[in-house]
């Protein structure tokens, strides 16, 4: 069996062309999107990621607003710029790249929940919690729209998540269970006795753990769906070279496959920028009931 490829790339191109008849509709409305961005230091990765979230606004409509601060900042440097982003009308939704090297916890609760584009914010997980509307998170949001795009059964499907990290392990299994997914969750992690076993009971398995090649061949059910959501750095050859939790193996075996990089990564700055344009969009309809509301 070869698997099918879960190619986030593609998707990533299709959500922007939606997204822009989105913007457009805003923008008749005298409405710009805006993304802004916190960065501390200069860290390569964390570089790459905030230019080709900006890239990507560019390509559908919605404005950016950078903040980029030196490696010393202080916490209260970082504070300011967050309370000034909280206050600017222009900016709809905003992001502290991590890792800062700050306390994240008080970065991230600093930050107004209703601009909160990653939806990380302490209330806004919160509302995930009890099953009602607010921001969720990309990466785990983005997992399940990949497996949606390609037609993969989630309902009633038995998930295995591999992986406990507040970002995406926790909150993916989370919205798993809610009713519009209705899949069956296990969460398993690196502490999991026989996490192999665990895997092969699943009709999709996401792996988020950060352990390369974690995931192989022969922990797989033939024609499961497989993501592969880890990031490490390993040495190859002599060079640093970012590594997945997936073993190249499990595609002889699974269904669909995620590629590292190429597939949840992309989905994950498509999830970004719809909460962007969603925040957008309910601020909008907020305005013009207050205003069918003061005309009455």
């Amino acid at each position: 069996m070869t698997a099918q490829t879960l190619d986030g790339k593609a998707i990533l191109a299709t959500i922007k062309k939606e997204l822009r008849g989105r913007v457009a509709a805003l923008a008749e409305r005298g409405i710009t999107p805006g993304l802004g961005t916190v960065l501390v230091g200069n860290d390569p990765g964390s570089s790459w990621y905030v230019n080709a979230k900006h890239k990507d606004c560019a390509e559908i409509g919605i404005s950016s607003i950078r903040r980029d601060l030196s490696a010393d900042s202080s916490l209260d440097d970082v504070l300011s710029v967050v309370r000034e982003l909280n206050e600017d009308p222009a900016c709809t939704g905003f992001l502290v790249q991590q890792p800062t090297g700050l306390d994240e916890n008080q970065i991230l609760a600093a930050v107004d929940p209703g601009k909160d584009v990653d939806g990380l914010h302490p209330t806004n997980l919160g509302w995930l919690v009890l099953g009602q509307e607010a921001p969720l998170p990309c990466t785990p949001v983005g997992c399940i729209e990949l497996l949606r795009r390609y037609d993969v059964p989630i309902a009633g499907a038995r998930v295995v998540v591999v992986g406990r990290g507040i970002t995406v392990g926790r909150p993916l299994s989370l919205i798993l269970t809610r009713r519009s997914e209705n899949a069956t969750v296990v969460q398993c992690h690196t502490g999991t006795v026989d996490l192999a076993a665990e895997v092969r009971r699943a009709d999709i398995v996401i792996a988020a753990a950060g352990v390369p090649g974690l995931i192989t061949g022969n922990m797989i059910k033939p024609g499961a769906a497989v993501l592969d959501v880890g990031v490490s750095r390993v040495v190859e050859e002599g060079r640093s070279v970012i590594a997945g939790d997936v073993a190249a193996d499990v595609a002889d075996v699974a269904g669909w496959v995620s590629p590292n990089p190429g597939g949840v990564g992309p989905m994950t700055r498509a999830m970004l920028l719809s909460n962007v344009v969603a925040i957008a969009e309910k601020q909008a309809a907020q305005e013009l009931a207050a205003a069918g509301h003061g005309a009455g």
